[in-house]
């Protein structure tokens, strides 16, 4: 069975508070794992590690943090204390993220972004490993650094996130594992042979990187409003966020209604922007309305073979009442 799993609300909370509380949920419905984007709020890092202080079994882990703003040799760090905090519950989600992100928030050049998650990947396999660093890669040149306590007892899996063929590639051939974001089923499927591809390159077993799947999701008794909140959120992430999004749903055969999503929103026409996003569209890629209807429209990508678990996601815009109707509507004890 696809386990299911917390994305917690990329939309800022109130307090650091409620960030724990709805791990807290998750944990109790018998979500597998809570992950955490990290975005415009508070930074991931001290989220999780409170986090894994207020709970006992739920997994823990970012998803996703950029391979610019920290240091490789620091990000191993992160995970070996991380790993410590919650006992041995943390995979570590990694990614380029984009050039809106790197260059307009961090003021780096987004500059090889596939080369440098491979480089970020052996580093913190370095670092983790408790022995000395000697690395000479092509962006990364380091020596001497070696932890100066134990290092983890229980390995720390480091997933990678990616939307395009060459990305997932990449995660298949070297990542423990693959977060995929804004997929139809069709579109998830094409990328699943990347993946199979990369394993082969990599001369590994496909079954051995482990898929996670984000899905948009809102259950609540008026469906209308859970629809309006997904398109909400869609129309944002495709016309706000840069080409990357557009550029996914233009390779899953939604090419024309990325365009019109994207133009409405640059010429300040948010409402034409959610116009533009058919029914068949939201369907296609998210789980939302009545929490019947979320469910029924759950499965199709639960039933998807190589997915191993449905991350439910959020739309931005979802109150804190809608957000954990949600959480109790699609909990795994709720799976009949």
């Amino acid at each position: 069975m696809t386990d299911r799993s917390l994305h917690l609300p990329v939309a800022a909370q109130p307090s650091l508070e409620a960030l724990v509380d709805l791990a807290r949920l998750g944990e109790r419905r018998g979500y597998e794992f809570a992950w955490l984007p990290e975005t415009w709020g508070r930074d991931a890092v001290t989220i999780l590690a409170t986090i894994a202080r207020e709970t006992d079994d739920i997994g823990l882990g970012p998803s996703v943090v950029n391979v610019y703003s920290r240091s490789p040799a620091l990000l191993g760090q992160t995970a070996a204390t991380l790993q410590e905090a919650s006992d041995g519950r943390l995979r570590m989600g990694i990614a380029p993220s984009g050039p809106a992100v790197i260059e307009g928030w961090h003021g780096l050049e987004f500059d090889r972004p596939l080369r440098r998650t491979r480089e970020y990947i052996d580093v913190m396999r370095a670092v983790l490993s408790g022995e000395r660093v000697e690395y000479d890669g092509d962006i990364f040149s380091l020596s001497g650094f070696r932890l100066r306590c134990d290092p983890p007892a229980e390995p720390v899996p480091i997933d990678a996130a990616g939307m395009g063929p060459k990305a997932v590639e990449l995660a298949g051939r070297f990542a423990d594992g693959w977060h995929a974001i804004l997929f139809t089923p069709d579109g998830l499927e094409e990328r699943l042979e990347d993946l199979r591809r990369g394993a082969d390159l990599g001369d590994r077993d496909p079954d051995d990187v482990r898929v996670t799947l984000s899905v948009t999701a809102c259950a609540l008794e008026d469906g209308d409003r859970a629809r309006e909140l997904a398109r909400q959120h869609l129309a944002f992430y495709v016309g706000a966020m840069g080409t990357y999004y557009r550029e996914s749903l233009a390779r899953q055969g939604y090419a024309d209604e990325a365009e019109a999503i994207a133009a409405a929103w640059a010429n300040g026409n948010q409402e034409a922007a959610l116009e533009a996003i058919p029914d068949a569209l939201l369907s296609d890629l998210a789980a939302v309305g009545t929490p019947e209807r979320a469910r029924e429209e759950l499965r199709k990508f639960e039933q998807l073979e190589g997915v191993d678990e449905i991350g439910i996601g959020f739309p931005r815009g979802a109150s804190r009442d809608e957000l954990e109707a949600t959480i109790a509507a699609l909990a795994p004890d709720e799976i009949e």
